[in-house]
């Protein structure tokens, strides 16, 4: 009897590994107010939770009719800075999570919207970078990014593992579209920001990091 395939856990970063989306929802309400679009968190949640930079920028120039102000971005980036060395933690529990799914024998790696660059400087805030570095994935890596599966499909294969092994862990309703068009499964995180219902195409939804372990070796099983 031939011995099973490698399996992999895909995380998300921001609202999964890192609370970052709690702080940055806010920041991205009053950014893109101060551009005339009176959003709300909700909207914002609802809108953009999940997709790439280049997208947002993308939707929230058609909804203004016209591009932001070159210097835009550039004129946030210190709040943004500023609030997560300030306040940013890792998402509770989502340490010893890993630690669990590590000594099960799967394999984990990162794939997320965020830059590399980003992604260096709040994982490794919380101590989570060297857990995974050199299994790190951007969007910026790939020519789609969420809810395509250009992403998934991309940590897959550099992983060695085939997409029907991996589930992903995502906590905004694009990368659970992201996972599904992948072809893989999904664990919804709703123990943050996200309302549990936009999860809602997820195999499973979760709200505590202590059901991870569980959830992902049930729908690997």
């Amino acid at each position: 009897m031939s011995r099973p395939g490698p399996r992999l856990a895909i995380f998300d970063c921001d609202g999964v590994l890192v609370d970052s989306e709690r702080l940055a929802v806010e920041i991205d309400a009053r950014a893109i107010g101060a551009l005339g679009w009176a959003i709300t968190e909700a909207e914002v949640v609802e809108r953009f939770l999940g997709r790439s930079d280049a997208d947002v920028l993308a939707a929230i120039e058609h909804h203004l009719g016209h591009p932001v102000p070159a210097d835009w971005e550039r004129r946030w980036a210190g709040e943004y800075a500023r609030t997560f060395d300030e306040r940013l933690e890792a998402v509770p529990g989502v340490a010893a999570a890993i630690a669990a799914l590590t000594a099960a024998g799967l394999r984990t790696c990162v794939a997320s919207s965020g830059s590399l660059e980003k992604m260096r400087r709040t994982l490794g805030r919380v101590g989570l970078w060297d857990h995974f570095e050199g299994r790190i994935f951007s969007a910026s890596e790939v020519d789609r990014g969420k809810p395509a599966p250009d992403l998934f499909l991309h940590a897959a294969s550099r992983s060695g593992v085939p997409a029907g092994r991996c589930v992903v862990v995502e906590d905004s309703q694009y990368g659970v579209a992201g996972a599904r068009a992948a072809g893989m499964r999904c664990v919804g995180f709703a123990g943050g920001i996200t309302p549990a219902a936009q999860l809602r195409e997820a195999d499973v939804v979760i709200t505590d990091m202590a059901a991870l372990p569980a959830a992902v070796t049930a729908l690997l099983a």
